[in-house]
């Protein structure tokens, strides 16, 4: 059944929720991975993959309501499909990083914008390809 209007906006607005838990597991990620040192982009792709997965489990079950029981399966595709959103995500934290000092600091500050970045993308291809229903 096609979804109308209303019904892809509250799925926007879940999937943006789910992306503000994401954030938070990609900053506490990040920050455990910092303290172990100076690896900026290191920690940035690990702490990347532990909020996809989070928000993977957290958009089938909460936003989508997938049914899909083959859960790798699906969970690769997701990847796949949001890598795109991802790869935004990481040059726009890789080029505030780079050239911002504040963002060099306060590390949080380019996870925020990268996330941000590729809210959208995400939230079209994931809807289009991952959890069509």
């Amino acid at each position: 059944m096609p979804t109308t209007d209303s019904t892809h906006l509250q799925r926007f607005l879940r999937f943006a929720l789910v992306g503000v838990g994401g954030f938070v597991v990609d900053t506490a990620i990040l920050y455990a991975v910092l303290v172990f040192g100076d690896y900026f982009l290191t920690g940035r792709l690990v702490s990347f993959l532990g909020a996809a997965t989070f928000t993977w489990y957290m958009n089938r079950k909460f936003t989508f309501q997938s049914r899909n029981r083959d859960l790798l399966r699906e969970w690769c595709h997701f990847l796949l499909v949001n890598s795109g959103g991802g790869l935004v995500n990481l040059v726009t934290y890789a080029v505030l990083i780079g050239l911002v000092p504040l963002v060099q600091a306060f590390p949080v500050i380019g996870v925020a914008v990268g996330s941000l970045a590729g809210l959208l993308f995400n939230f079209t291809l994931s809807h289009r390809f991952v959890f069509s229903t």
